[in-house]
């Protein structure tokens, strides 16, 4: 069987899934990106095919190892895509955004679909009936939003998310938490309803690692898979062989 290893690189996080075949396997989290845990992790799966979407400045040797042990890409505007990009600036698209329209078309071709991301930044990605990836928007994350509220305030303390949230918040902390966690809810379903107007029937696929505590708080019917940026970049690693 083939394995194939899909390294994410976030802002926040270093993540690789771990595919046989077509079947996620395994979800890892690295500590970083030295050159060590990569070839650690590349001696446990000894994989044929790696795949690298990095939105970060990542140690130059990460590609070096992934070239010498497996069939290597690194994704970019460069890409062969299962979509087109005929928008501006193809070369600024980020390697997250892709990934993300790889899924979408990969689990529903040639339909309109909006990927939402939930990440440090929340990105909208709009992919037409012909495969085409006409841009999106881009808005504060989860984090961001809590962050930004005492960075930029007098007095506002800085709080961590908690999911027992109420709708009326009874002190600054939960007024913090309703207004960052139900006006990020609010924008997406505002979002989705403004796209629904525009272009009728579509799939709506969210994914992030807040999506489990999102999809709730959401009146719109929604795919729901937190591993969805993996699914694409496995989908962009097959259509590059």
């Amino acid at each position: 069987m083939s394995t194939t290893i899909c390294f994410d690189f976030g802002n926040t996080r270093y993540k690789a899934a771990v595919f046989q075949e077509d079947v996620l396997q395994e979800i890892v989290v690295l500590v970083n990106d030295e050159p060590a845990t990569i070839r650690e992790l590349m001696q446990q799966f000894k994989p044929g095919y790696t795949i690298l979407s990095s939105v970060v400045h990542h140690q130059p040797a990460v590609e070096d190892i992934l070239k010498e042990h497996s069939h290597f890409h690194k994704l970019s505007h460069h890409t062969k895509l299962p979509f087109t990009t005929p928008v501006g600036k193809p070369e600024t698209i980020g390697a997250d955004r892709l990934a993300l329209c790889a899924a979408a078309t990969y689990l529903f071709p040639n339909s309109n679909n909006l990927a939402i991301a939930l990440g440090t930044c929340i990105t909208y990605n709009f992919i037409n009936v012909k495969n085409e990836f006409l841009g999106g928007s881009i808005s504060p994350g989860l984090q961001m939003r809590l962050q930004s509220m005492h960075a930029l305030t007098a007095k506002l303390p800085l709080v961590n998310m908690e999911w027992n949230f109420p709708l009326i918040g009874y002190d600054t902390k939960t007024n913090l938490l309703s207004g960052a966690a139900w006006g990020m809810a609010k924008e997406i379903d505002g979002i989705i309803d403004a796209y629904r107007e525009k272009f009728g029937n579509f799939n709506v696929q969210l994914t992030g690692g807040d999506t489990p505590h999102f999809a709730p708080l959401l009146k719109n019917q929604i795919f729901a898979d937190p591993q969805l940026i993996f699914k694409g970049l496995y989908a962009i690693s097959v259509y590059n062989r």
